[in-house]
């Protein structure tokens, strides 16, 4: 992969350069946040002129993106406590949704014609509907393919017996020009069981951890608070739960907490807190869903977050003191994550397994968070190149396929 980088995003020829990003989002905000950094890098480094997200999230609608960067609906999915999916749409049963899909996204990248389509996570796509797309693409020959991969995506036995089932150890080896991890290898080899080829493992590029700025500026409490934040909410019941029970059980506990829900906790599951919240006369104020959580990010004392990555990242880019309080089902990923984040002195882990989720156990992570570490004091600055390193990659992915380099 020695080429040098040479070009413009105009050099193809007539057109500024394109490319597509494919999250199948089924549940959370991850994949789509994700989605939405890259094609921002992209674009505003001109590394390509505009972007596709084609993404399954329904929440896609209400976050803001520039203007280079626009996004493709697919029809909804949801999964079930069994790990089975049904469609968001009950008029439609769950091939029907696949075909409704699979179909959208090959016709998309057909018309689009992009230079560079990064598909995040699963290789094959949700139920396998990126198959048709990946396929006609390797024939054509024109569109470099990439999978990236988040720093863990789950225990390894685990992971390995999923990507068998799926098919997604052969669509990597047949499709795939690169593999992005988007983390450090010192850290966590999200690959490590799974059974790539040399060739597959010698493709693939450890880009960091994806920086976050501010793009939205927000205001934020003039007074100290801390940042009460389970992501998209869909899991994090238990987290908001914790929390507030160490403001109840403790009237002394300081600072002041800012609590935001998360697009998925609603309901009266969020009816509930809100009674509880209210009677902390003004202790703990709560807000619904923000796409402009990044200032609320900055402007707080510290953070209590469950373990995702793209929260992993923010707290690494706005150098967070953080307590994190990692989910451990369906999947051990957060939890391998946080407890590996601990290893290197980035954050506190409040471990289940170790720790005990009690009240008293959050108390004192609270009172001990304007004590803790920076992530910048054990070194955290040089694990965030991931976006220059995309643009890299991707400026000498598709100059290869102006020069053939890759044939």
């Amino acid at each position: 992969m020695g080429h040098s980088v040479t070009g413009t995003p105009d050099c193809a020829g007539t057109r500024p350069r394109r490319v597509v990003l494919y999250s199948h989002d089924t549940f959370g905000l991850g994949h789509l946040r994700r989605s939405r950094a890259l094609a921002s890098a992209l674009t505003e480094s001109r590394t390509v002129g505009s972007a596709i997200i084609l993404t399954g999230s329904p929440v896609a609608g209400r976050f803001t993106f520039p203007d280079t960067v626009d996004h493709v609906r697919l029809p909804g999915v949801k999964k079930l406590a069994d790990g089975s999916y049904v469609s968001q749409n009950s008029g439609m049963d769950i091939e029907a949704t696949t075909a409704l899909r699979a179909g959208l996204i090959e016709s998309t990248v057909t018309q689009y014609e992009p230079d560079l389509l990064i598909v995040d996570k699963e290789p094959t796509g949700f139920r396998g509907e990126l198959l048709p797309t990946l396929e006609q693409l390797s024939r054509k020959g024109h569109t470099r393919i990439v999978l990236g991969l988040r720093d863990v995506l789950d225990e390894a036995e685990v992971l390995a017996t999923e990507w068998a089932r799926k098919g997604a150890i052969e669509a990597t080896e047949a499709f795939y020009d690169e593999l992005w991890v988007y983390g450090m290898r010192s850290v966590y080899d999200p690959t490590e069981g799974l059974p790539l080829s040399p060739s597959a493992r010698g493709r693939t590029v450890w880009t960091g951890y994806l920086r976050r700025s501010i793009i939205d500026p927000a205001d934020v409490p003039d007074t100290p608070y801390i940042l009460v934040t389970p992501g998209g909410g869909g899991d994090g019941e238990a987290m908001v739960d914790l929390v507030l029970k160490a403001y109840e059980t403790d009237p002394d506990l300081a600072p002041h907490a800012v609590l935001v829900y998360g697009p998925f906790l609603s309901g009266d599951t969020r009816d509930a807190f809100e009674a509880r919240v209210a009677s902390l006369n003004g202790r703990v104020t709560a807000t619904g869903f923000d796409s402009r959580i990044e200032s609320l990010f900055a402007g707080a004392q510290g953070v209590i977050c469950m373990g995702g990555y793209n929260t992993f990242c923010e707290l690494l880019s706005f150098d967070q003191r953080a307590v994190i309080v990692p989910r451990t089902k369906p999947r051990l990923e957060q939890w391998i994550r946080a407890n590996r984040a601990e290893e290197l002195g980035l954050v506190r882990n409040l471990d289940q397994f170790r720790d005990g989720l009690t009240p008293e156990a959050m108390i004192a992570a609270i009172r001990g968070l304007p004590h803790q570490k920076r992530p910048s004091e054990a070194g955290a600055n040089g694990l965030l190149d991931g976006l220059d390193v995309v643009n890299q990659r991707a400026r000498l992915l598709m100059d290869q396929s102006l020069s053939n380099a890759a044939e």
